[in-house]
């Protein structure tokens, strides 16, 4: 009778985590309709999937060469590798279940202008200096490092992922657990070397 109980109450919780995970696996589904629609709104030039982190780019930057009596626009074809240098301005944001970010309110930028924007008491100017970071070394979280994998200098665009490539189920300094992140990046430059 004693292991028929045991039995029981294993069956009882094995049923509580399968449920549990589901209704996390339902949440983060609903993230990525989120960021979906994050997309359409914001007509990229191109959309880069890239396990989990989707980097929509707005702006690319353009290099005039000349051919034969013609100019032409080339896009720059070196692309940051996994272990790669960059260097880029960047505004972070909690993305809305509608697929929206509220521009006034991000929760980290390292540019002063976005930050004057937003209406923050800028007291520490060091701060707001160009982050340049080694890919494979930095500390970033997935959702960011995997998005910025492939980034061209001159690049504008924004990284979204959803909370399980983010902070996950802890929250982090004014960001709530589980968030929706969405980056804004400015590319400076790159480097494979």
């Amino acid at each position: 009778m004693n292991k028929l109980r045991h039995i029981s109450v294993l069956l009882i919780l094995l049923s509580a985590c399968s449920c549990m995970k589901q209704q996390t696996e339902n949440y983060y589904a609903k993230q990525e309709d989120a960021i979906e629609k994050f997309v359409q709104r914001n007509s990229p030039i191109r959309t880069v999937y890239n396990d989990g982190s989707v980097r929509i780019v707005v702006k690319e930057q353009y290099d005039t060469v000349f051919v034969q009596d013609t100019f032409y626009l080339a896009n720059s074809k070196d692309s940051l590798a996994a272990d790669g240098i960059v260097s880029f301005y960047y505004g972070g944001y909690t993305l809305s279940s509608g697929g929206s970010i509220n521009v006034r309110s991000p929760f980290a930028t390292n540019s002063r202008q976005l930050a004057e924007s937003a209406g923050w008491e800028l007291s520490d100017s060091t701060v707001f200096t160009i982050e340049t970071l080694k890919l494979d070394e930095s500390n970033l979280i997935d959702g960011l490092k995997k998005g910025l994998q492939g980034v061209r200098s001159g690049e504008e665009c924004y990284i979204a992922f959803t909370g399980k490539y983010g902070f996950g189920s802890k929250p982090s300094g004014t960001i709530p657990a589980k968030s929706t992140l969405v980056y804004h990046i400015w590319v400076d430059s790159i480097s494979n070397e």
